[in-house]
């Protein structure tokens, strides 16, 4: 484990730009293309609308952590659209879990749209939302009419990633031509003793272990020349942080090891730095007790989302939020090669799961509220649209999709 240390981490920095006469360039590589603001090699989350949230994708070489909604419905479902853009973009891939088995995780993964049937279902989509906006034209304040309108969906040429069909699953053939290598806890723990190296849980252990061992054995190590063919490695952890690796953070105040994730992701981003690979990680961020932990964890992560459902709390009823399942929260995106953090643009994000499609999208106050909608209502509504920041009002202009 001693190997794991973190000195050339931050030397190297991410995707360099220089490389070696006659070597083929990183931009090159499947599923990838640089970035035009901050010079890194960037990959798809496998969500356009995510991707356009967080500057254009993700970075190779860091992490994004999702904070799963209570029941972790949408966060499983992210965490899939991550690995199925890794199959459909040609990458390896590299599946922990100590739930789910996972080859019964790439078996549930949503199938890719194909460019007509998508377009058809943004035009279904446009065209409840024009009846709609036509039926609410009078009641739209006069200042909003001239607001410029947006693309609602790019062009074939300039979208980055894919679409998915989450009513179908990807084909059989597809998976079958897929390298990807398994993590499954409860398999590694009958195979192996007991392992305790810093201090860290035996699941922590043998995660980095088996992370290392492919990055150095499959040719992902970007430090130092490659034989093999240079590709991309995406990395997905499922639940970390839960009882089921071992740990006691979302039981107590007081863990026995109140260091061993961030010891995990500390080791891990070092482990980022150094490959051409990139992770998503998702943590029950709401079970976690000491919140001193989670802030260290936020602060040891590259890129954090959190994803706040509406199942089961006042919000599924209220008429402010009747087209949205849920909130989508940028709680940070990464600072590289800059002095200064980048900042999301957009403000007040929701997202909602239509019959085939997952879309993010900007949260907009309804333009009035009905005559037949009490007084009490009414005073609910309002003191729900508190809560929403102040660039709200700002969003509420023209077609409300971020696939732009």
């Amino acid at each position: 484990m001693a190997a794991l240390a973190t000195g050339g981490a931050t030397r190297r920095g991410i995707a360099p730009s220089f490389r070696r006469a006659g070597e083929p360039g990183l931009a090159a590589l499947p599923g990838t293309r640089p970035s035009l603001r901050r010079g890194q090699l960037l990959l798809s989350s496998g969500v356009p609308s995510l991707d356009a949230v967080l500057g254009g994708g993700l970075a190779v070489g860091t992490l994004l952590l999702i904070e799963e909604d209570k029941y972790g419905i949408y966060s499983n479902l992210l965490f899939k659209y991550f690995l199925a853009e890794g199959i459909v973009s040609g990458h390896h891939l590299f599946v922990a879990s100590a739930k789910e088995d996972p080859a019964d995780i790439l078996k549930e993964l949503p199938a890719p749209l194909l460019d007509d049937i998508y377009k058809n279902e943004v035009n279904e989509e446009e065209t409840v939302f024009k009846s709609k906006e036509s039926q609410d034209y009078m009641k739209i304040a006069w200042r909003y009419q001239n607001l410029p309108k947006m693309e609602a969906s790019p062009a074939a040429s300039s979208r980055f990633g894919h679409y998915y069909d989450v009513s179908k699953t990807l084909s059989p053939e597809l998976l079958q031509s897929t390298k990807w290598h398994r993590f499954f806890l409860p398999e590694e723990i009958s195979l192996q003793p007991n392992i305790n190296i810093c201090n860290m849980t035996s699941g922590y252990t043998r995660l980095l272990q088996s992370i290392q061992r492919i990055i150095y054995q499959e040719g992902f190590d970007g430090s130092h020349p490659q034989k093999k063919q240079k590709n991309i490695l995406r990395i997905g952890i499922q639940n970390l942080g839960s009882v089921l690796w071992g740990e006691d953070i979302c039981c107590t105040d007081n863990p026995e090891d109140i260091h061993s994730l961030t010891k995990f992701l500390y080791i891990l981003r070092s482990l980022l730095r150094m490959s051409l690979s990139a992770c998503i990680i998702t943590v029950p961020a709401h079970l976690i007790q000491n919140k001193a932990i989670m802030e260290r964890v936020t602060n040891l992560s590259d890129t954090v989302v959190g994803l706040e459902s509406f199942i089961g709390s006042e919000r599924e009823t209220n008429p402010l939020y009747k087209d949205y399942h849920g909130l989508i929260h940028i709680h940070q995106i990464p600072q590289l090669n800059s002095l200064i953090c980048d900042v999301s643009d957009t403000k007040d994000l929701a997202f909602r799961l239509k019959r085939k499609l997952f879309t993010i999208e900007r949260l907009h106050l309804p333009p009035d509220l009905s005559d037949t909608v009490s007084r009490s209502s009414k005073q609910d509504l309002a003191e729900s649209a508190k809560l929403l920041s102040s660039g709200c009002g700002a969003m509420a202009m023209g077609k409300k999709h971020l696939d732009f």
